[in-house]
């Protein structure tokens, strides 16, 4: 399976947020849009023969410090290595803009992704506690090594 990654669109984002059944609601044109709005992000989206099959999304949150904000691969694509390679395209980019670390927050119910985060030098750094308890959301840094 050839995966080819790629600078993508909030359009893009939009679309393919709908396939991914663990958001419980689809990602809107309007929240990208807000949380993007007037800093420095970048879109990411997977390919397979054409077809939208995952993204990553992030943006800047401080001066050194770039987060990881969205993502995912659609189920019919997963265990193929996607998001990992959406993981690496965007270590890279971010390195090459000079930030010198980055931020992402996961959850229990998605151990996929603890995993990949944590098998790709993402240390958990925190906890941030919801009001339900359900919601808490591990928080993970990498440093990126000069």
């Amino acid at each position: 399976m050839s995966i080819i990654i790629e600078i993508g669109s909030t359009a893009d984002i939009v679309a393919l947020s709908k396939l991914i059944p663990e958001f419980e609601q689809a990602t809107t044109f309007e929240q990208l849009e807000s949380r993007l709005a007037g800093v420095v992000s970048l879109i990411l989206v997977a390919k397979c023969q054409g077809a939208l099959i995952g993204y990553k999304v992030g943006y800047q949150f401080t001066e050194d410090t770039f987060y990881s904000w969205l993502g995912g691969v659609i189920p019919e694509h997963r265990k193929h290595g996607v998001a990992t390679q959406l993981l690496n395209y965007q270590e890279k980019w971010v390195w090459n803009a000079g930030y010198k670390q980055i931020k992402v927050k996961s959850m229990d119910r998605f151990p996929s992704m603890l995993k990949m985060l944590t098998s790709n030098g993402y240390e958990i750094v925190g906890l941030d506690k919801s009001v339900c308890g359900s919601e808490d959301k591990i928080v993970f840094l990498k440093r990126l090594v000069v």
